[in-house]
């Protein structure tokens, strides 16, 4: 009998540790966020500064660098969220590698697709960088890979990608790097605390 209830117990538990890992993403309203939907991705509540946007910090004929916009007004540019592995009704689920795409940027044809990339040849942080290539998980597009995951009662966003088993990643928490007084995305030890508004 206590054998009987103790495989019960664990099975039970197992199933609620696989049910809180893979809860869908809520949206400012509490909808579940779709993939291919437009959103914007927000500062949790009472943070300050807008939305993301693209700027150059180099004299790149693309901006590339993803950064939060200063003004709390300003929503920025939307996105879209394109899962490795889709779910059946098309909702995004947290703590699974998705790619993040930012909305097509006027005289531009590069794309707009998340990725890190390493801080010139300084010792600095992993920055949030377009560029990268949509789909195809595994290890030749490791880098634009991202993950959500629920934060303090909010949503943040991670990059520690599964899409390859042999690769070696560095995980880390997207959080706001200040570079030339812009607020770039970058792997950081502080996480950005985000919330997502439909467009």
């Amino acid at each position: 009998m206590g054998s009987t209830l103790l495989l019960l117990f664990s099975l039970v538990s197992t199933s609620v540790l696989a049910a809180s890992a893979a809860d869908p993403v809520l949206d400012l309203f509490f909808e579940e966020v779709k993939a291919g939907v437009e959103y914007y991705i927000l500062p949790g509540f009472h943070r300050s500064g807008g939305g993301l946007n693209l700027k150059s910090s180099t004299n790149e004929s693309c901006p590339v660098d993803v950064v939060q916009e200063e003004q709390d007004e300003s929503y920025g540019l939307t996105l879209k969220f394109s899962p490795a592995v889709s779910s059946s009704n098309g909702v995004v689920i947290t703590s699974t590698d998705l790619n993040i795409k930012l909305s097509h940027v006027e005289n531009c044809e590069q794309s707009t697709v998340w990725q890190i990339q390493n801080y010139a040849d300084d010792i600095g942080p992993w920055l949030i960088k377009t560029g990268a290539a949509e789909g195809n998980p595994g290890p030749n597009t490791v880098g634009n890979w991202f993950k959500i995951d629920k934060f303090g009662g909010d949503y943040k966003l991670v990059y520690c990608p599964t899409v390859c088993d042999s690769c070696k990643v560095t995980c880390g928490d997207v959080g706001l790097y200040v570079k030339n007084g812009m607020r770039h995305l970058a792997l950081t030890t502080k996480p950005y605390k985000v919330i997502f508004q439909k467009a």
